[in-house]
């Protein structure tokens, strides 16, 4: 109820509800997108995925804006932001053409696959620019006051359309599936994604092209960004409940990301053989679907939680909770408990995120919040491609093993042990005091 209340709160600004249009849109097609990718990496009739495919897959889509992403803040500043959101969807668009053209062809060569990468490498590069745009607009659409509400709702309704994205990328490919090859059935969700950020496009040039900003005088120079980085660093090390804060979910999105690859391997190889492509994509699809419900639930829990527990006994229990979890039932190889493990766990999951979240916004000085954030993201994605590279290490093929399982779930504990124990003392609970107030 809260959410509705937030969102019916911000609905009345014309110019948020056309930025949130464009944001479901494109999130929509990254969805989308990230299902044809997968189908066509992951889900060859001619190939059995391994560990080393889905790290590379990562690396590809996540280390690029890692590494770059600091320096974003450059184009944002001295560039229309309107007008970066139709150039990159229009980027994309014709990427996207271009990938669908080339598997199109059939063919699976070293050249073929190398230029394939490459292209993805610049999809989901821009992917992250352009949601980097998205955020440094949204000020410009909403009151002054209203900030912090607005960040309380966009982070759900985005994942809400790319998991609209995946339903429909998934429900598609296996229509496709029935009437032609599977590369055919590949392509045409690439062109599918093509037309719809087409549409994302057509949307953004609703928005007068200059109420995005940018409004500063001075625009940031490249050479700036390295030294803001190091400010952002020191000041997080003067203020612990943020720093400790993105320590600990690197940590945990390493759990987390060694457990979602060994998913992969479990419902491609384990499940089913390398030929039940159909049956291996609809399963897989219905595990996202049900961890995107997680996410959607943690936003909806974790407010009360805080409320009840305070941030940091919040954090710990969903840490906690994450390594029972992981074990029961989550180290059932069976479809129904892993997806009862998969929806669970999101939860926990989100719970973590939203709780560092809170940290980063309420501990850190408004003028470094944006620094912050970029650090933010580059732990996000980096552990990932870490827990990525480990899985590709310590994974039998078909993704099961108990023991893994079990090691992983220790790791939880651990870090809620050591996150209890290093923020005891520490004042969490800035930034909650609208929920403190709030019966629970």
């Amino acid at each position: 109820m809260e959410f509705l209340r937030s969102l019916r709160r911000l609905w009345r600004h014309q110019l948020f509800r056309r930025l949130l249009a464009v944001r479901v849109a494109t999130q929509s097609c990254d969805g989308l997108l990230q299902i044809a990718l997968a189908s066509f990496v992951l889900f060859s009739p001619e190939r059995q995925p391994d560990a080393a495919s889905i790290a590379t897959v990562l690396a590809i889509t996540l280390l690029p804006f890692s590494v770059l992403g600091p320096f974003v803040a450059v184009v944002l500043d001295r560039f229309s932001r309107r007008q970066v959101l139709v150039v990159v969807d229009l980027g994309r668009s014709v990427l996207c053409l271009g990938l669908a053209a080339l598997v199109a062809t059939g063919l699976r060569t070293p050249a073929v696959e190398a230029v394939f990468y490459g292209l993805v490498l610049l999809a989901m590069s821009l992917n992250r620019f352009l949601l980097a745009a998205l955020s440094a607009s949204l000020p410009h659409t909403i009151e002054p006051d209203e900030y912090m509400v607005a960040n309380s709702v966009v982070p759900t309704v985005g994942p809400a359309g790319a998991l609209v994205g995946v339903g429909v990328g998934t429900g598609l490919r296996l229509l496709l599936g029935q009437s032609m090859p599977d590369f055919t059935a590949n392509a045409v969700l690439f062109t599918v994604a093509a037309a719809g950020f087409v549409l994302s496009v057509s949307l953004a040039l609703r928005i007068p092209r200059d109420r995005l900003g940018p409004d500063v005088e001075e625009p940031t120079r490249a050479g700036d960004v390295v030294a803001g980085l190091v400010e952002a660093l020191r000041h997080l090390q003067q203020r612990p409940a943020a720093g400790i804060g993105l320590l600990t979910i690197g940590a945990h999105r390493v759990v987390y990301g060694i457990v979602t690859v060994a998913t992969i391997l479990v419902y491609r190889n384990y499940f089913h053989t390398v030929d039940e492509v159909d049956a291996a994509i609809a399963d897989l699809g219905l595990l996202v679907v049900v961890t995107g419900a997680g996410f959607v639930v943690a936003a909806a829990v974790t407010p009360p939680g805080t409320a009840r527990l305070g941030v940091r006994r919040w954090l710990v229990v969903s840490l906690v909770a994450s390594g029972v979890l992981q074990v029961l039932p989550g180290a059932i190889y069976a479809t129904v408990p892993l997806l009862v493990a998969a929806f669970l766990l999101g939860v926990t999951a989100q719970n973590v995120k939203i709780c560092v979240d809170t940290l980063v916004q309420a501990h850190v000085d408004d003028e470094l919040k944006g620094r912050v954030f970029v650090l933010y993201d580059m732990v996000f994605n980096m552990a990932l491609v870490v827990a990525a590279v480990i899985g590709a290490l310590v994974l039998p093929a078909d993704g099961k093993s108990v023991l893994v399982l079990v090691v992983l779930a220790a790791c939880y504990l651990v870090t809620a042990a050591v996150f209890a124990a290093v923020t005891r003392g520490l004042a969490m609970d800035r930034g909650t005091e609208s929920l403190q107030a709030q019966p629970v």
